[in-house]
């Protein structure tokens, strides 16, 4: 029996809609259905592994992961500050087990998280 695709696998694959705000070969962002900051955008690798620590294998990945989502904090004008979070495991919060980075913005973020 084949596993089904991850929910991010499945927008990559145009199975689900997604708002996509912009998009490498390697790398795609959209907009959260369930955004925690006026800016949320999710930042998705091509490639499926669980978390960001798996996609430090593939380091040109992860830097395009990581350089999509700065050139879009430009474009959304963050420039009084954003914050990138990688969620990794349940108790962090993840959700949707493919890597991905939140890009925060718009407000004011506190810290400490959570």
């Amino acid at each position: 029996m084949i596993a089904p695709m991850c929910l991010f696998c499945r927008i990559l694959e145009g199975e689900m809609a997604a708002d996509v705000v912009r998009e490498t070969g390697l790398s795609l962002a959209f907009r959260d259905i369930n955004p925690q900051a006026p800016t949320h955008i999710l930042v998705i690798p091509r490639r499926h592994v669980a978390n960001l620590f798996e996609l430090a294998e593939y380091a040109g990945e992860l830097a395009d992961v990581v350089a999509l989502a700065g050139s879009i904090a430009e474009e959304e004008e963050l420039d009084k500050g954003y914050r990138l979070v990688a969620n990794t495991g349940s108790q962090a919060g993840q959700s949707v087990y493919h890597a991905h980075l939140h890009l925060l913005g718009g407000r004011d973020l506190g810290w400490p998280p959570g």
